[in-house]
């Protein structure tokens, strides 16, 4: 690539899209998104007005043929992305691809195995780039927590319990959860079974439970997962969208302990114990958006240097084959 921005094609406009867009924007001088492509032609053109992009395709294959790209950034949804990747890796171009690569653990190793080391591809799993996980990970790797004994996530939300107007928040802001036949551990706690991985180290599913309680989604709200961690750590991770007391907005409650400290995440407030010890108050929206930019300058940095990307396709496997025994562990949603 030549030292001009790189070209960027941003394959679907949907909700994630306005993300990726503020992260591209603010990365600027290094990569420019010169083009949308999505079936939905009001949403391309929508999205593309409001960043100032003049072409808009509601096919990518016009979009790859016909703008002269570099990259192209996948944003649409899950069914979509083993398509798209492989029309991009038939023309050479280096491919960001949203969480997950594939819908099933089969799919993205049949992609990942057929595109092999043709192009650079990266998976765009962004959770483990929010700030205050990357200081917990400083923290561990510095050695302020011990060997980790006990780990639990907890991810509760009541965005699938009626407002004071009757609607369900979590699907006013994502309308399309509601068809999704996998819904929680697909779509939302792979990015914790990603934390937990990038935190830890590798991890084991030992025990698996999901459950459906909401009448309006298809797939599951409830997800409960036991795992084994580095030197025998036990390892939970459990999700609720049906939780009274919590907002409707999802925050995540962590905690960690070892050996020689703790670190414990409530709400806005990071705490180390133990010998070393720090109090943070985060900005969770910032921390969001920045997620986003840190994912995206990962992914461009690794472009200039050839090194491998963090969340390689090789590496998302290794979340998918744990969300995928899950399923089967629990027999889908049937718990």
């Amino acid at each position: 690539m030549s030292d001009e921005p790189i070209r960027v094609g941003l394959a679907g406009a949907g909700w994630v899209a306005e993300h990726h867009m503020d992260a591209w924007k603010t990365l600027k001088d290094r990569a420019t998104v010169v083009a949308v492509a999505d079936p939905r032609g009001q949403a391309a053109e929508e999205r593309a007005a409001r960043y100032g992009i003049s072409a808009v395709y509601t096919s990518v294959e016009r979009m790859f043929d016909e703008t002269g790209l570099d990259v192209v950034d996948v944003a649409a949804p899950r069914e979509q992305h083993v398509p798209i990747c492989r029309k991009a890796a038939a023309r050479g171009l280096a491919v960001l691809c949203q969480k997950p690569l594939a819908p099933t653990f089969e799919e993205a190793r049949d992609l990942v195995d057929e595109i092999g080391g043709r192009i650079r591809l990266m998976v765009h799993e962004n959770w483990r780039f929010r700030p205050h996980y990357r200081r917990i990970r400083s923290w561990i790797d510095d050695g302020r927590v011990g060997a980790v004994h006990t780990a639990r996530l907890e991810v509760l939300t009541s965005g699938l319990l009626p407002d004071e107007h009757g609607a369900l928040p979590a699907l006013v802001r994502q309308p399309m959860l509601a068809g999704l036949e996998r819904m929680l551990l697909m779509e939302v706690m792979i990015h914790h079974v990603d934390v937990l991985r990038f935190l830890l180290g590798p991890l084991v599913l030992e025990g698996a439970r999901l459950g459906k309680r909401c009448t309006k989604i298809r797939g599951e709200d409830q997800a409960t997962l036991l795992l084994r961690g580095p030197g025998g750590a036990i390892v939970s991770l459990i999700g609720d969208f049906m939780a009274h007391g919590r907002p409707p907005a999802l925050s995540d409650r962590l905690e960690i302990r070892g050996t020689d400290g703790a670190v414990t995440l409530r709400g806005t407030e990071l705490q180390l114990s133990g010998p070393c010890q720090e109090l943070l108050t985060l900005d969770l929206a910032a921390d969001y958006k920045a997620s986003y930019l840190g994912a995206i300058s990962h992914f461009l940095d690794r472009l200039a240097d050839g090194d491998m990307f963090e969340t390689s396709p090789t590496d998302n496997l290794e979340t998918l084959a744990i969300v995928e025994a899950a399923y089967r562990m629990s027999g889908e949603t049937g718990g």
